[in-house]
C-alpha cells in the first residue's frame, strides 16, 4: 500500500477536549516518541500546539515528519454560527499552508467535521434517533459543508469529512444522506463508525471510493457499551480507555487494513488512540503507556504501510 502512517496529538491526551489545567507532553517529546517508532507524519492536534510558521517547518523537519492533516469542527447546521467560525477555519489553512511550503510527499487533509451540540455529544451512538436535523437543518448543513470545502480548495488543499460520535453526520444512515449531496471525501474512522453503529468493513465496501483520509482506531468494546449504557456522553469515552492499542480491541485492523489495500488507498493512516489524561496517573507514567502503545500501534500496520 503506497500509504504514509501518521500519529496524533490526541493519542497523547493532547486535542479540543483536554481541559485546561492538564499536564500535557511537550510537542518534541511527543514527535520524538512517533519518529522514532517510525512514523512518517503527524496530525495538527489544537492549532498552534505545534508552533506555526518557521516554528513548525523547523519542528517537523527535525524529526522528519509531514504535517498528515488536522480537526475543523464547524457548526454546519447553523447558518450564524458558521459565519462566526470561518475565522478560525481560516486561521486553521494557513497553518496548513505553512508545513507545505516544506514541500511534503503528501499535502496535509484539512478535516471538516460537524460541531454538533450538547445533546448529540451527551448520547453517542443514541442521538441520531433521539436528537436528529429537521430537513431545513440538514439543508444548511450540506450547504454549509460545501462553502468549506469549497474553500479550502481554494486555499489549494484538497478537503475531507469526518463523521464523528456526537455530530449530526454520526450514524450509517446519516452518513449516506450527507455523502449523497456534498462533493467532498471521508475521513473514515473506524472508532467512531462503531460508536454510531456501523461495520467498517460493509461501510468500506459502499462507501469505498469516498475515502480520502484513514483514521484508524481499535475499540474495547465491553468498556464502549458500559459508558454508553450508563448514560455516558463523549467525554465519559474518552476518560474510559474504550480506545485501545491495536489488537486488543474488538475492530478486526487486519480485516480493515486489507480491504483498504485492495481499494487502492494512497493516502495519510492516521493512528488514533483516543484518551484524556487522568488525574490519578504521573505525566512520566502517562508518557509511558501512550509510548507503548504508538509503537505497537505502528508495528501492526508495518505489513501494509
Amino acid at each position: 500500500m503506497n500509504a504514509t502512517v501518521a500519529g496524533a496529538p490526541v493519542s497523547f491526551g493532547v486535542f479540543e477536549m483536554t481541559p485546561d489545567d492538564a499536564e500535557v507532553l511537550e510537542p518534541d517529546d511527543m514527535l520524538s516518541i512517533l519518529h522514532e517508532a517510525g512514523y512518517g507524519g503527524v496530525d495538527l492536534g489544537p492549532v498552534g500546539y505545534f508552533g506555526r510558521g518557521e516554528e513548525l517547518r523547523r519542528r517537523l523537519d527535525r524529526w522528519r515528519l509531514e504535517l498528515a492533516g488536522g480537526w475543523v469542527e464547524l457548526p454546519l447546521s447553523d447558518d450564524a454560527g458558521f459565519e462566526a467560525a470561518l475565522p478560525s477555519l481560516d486561521d486553521a489553512l494557513r497553518v496548513f499552508a505553512d508545513a507545505a511550503e516544506a514541500g511534503p510527499r503528501l499535502l496535509p487533509k484539512p478535516t471538516l467535521a460537524d460541531h454538533g451540540s450538547p445533546a448529540r455529544k451527551a448520547r453517542p451512538g443514541r442521538g441520531a434517533v433521539e436528537h436528529s436535523l429537521d430537513d431545513a437543518a440538514w439543508e444548511r448543513l450540506i450547504a454549509n459543508t460545501q462553502r468549506a470545502a469549497d474553500r479550502v480548495r481554494a486555499a489549494g488543499f484538497e478537503p475531507t469529512f469526518h463523521h464523528h460520535a456526537g455530530t449530526f453526520v454520526e450514524s450509517p444512515e446519516e452518513i449516506d444522506r450527507f455523502l449523497d449531496r456534498v462533493d467532498v471525501g471521508l475521513t473514515l474512522d473506524t472508532g467512531h463508525l462503531v460508536i454510531g453503529g456501523g461495520d467498517p468493513l460493509e461501510v468500506l465496501q459502499r462507501w469505498g471510493t469516498r475515502v480520502n483520509h484513514l483514521h484508524v482506531k481499535d475499540v474495547d468494546l465491553r468498556v464502549l457499551e458500559r459508558v454508553l449504557a450508563a448514560g455516558g456522553g463523549m467525554a465519559d469515552v474518552w476518560s474510559s480507555g474504550a480506545f485501545v492499542a491495536f489488537g486488543t480491541g474488538d475492530i478486526d485492523v487486519t480485516a480493515v487494513m486489507n480491504a483498504v489495500d485492495a481499494l487502492g488507498f494512497t493516502g495519510w493512516v492516521v493512528v488514533e488512540q483516543d484518551v484524556l489524561p487522568g488525574r490519578d496517573i504521573s505525566l512520566a507514567d502517562f508518557r509511558s503507556q501512550r509510548e507503548a502503545d504508538q509503537r505497537l500501534n505502528r508495528e501492526v500496520l508495518r505489513q501494509w504501510c
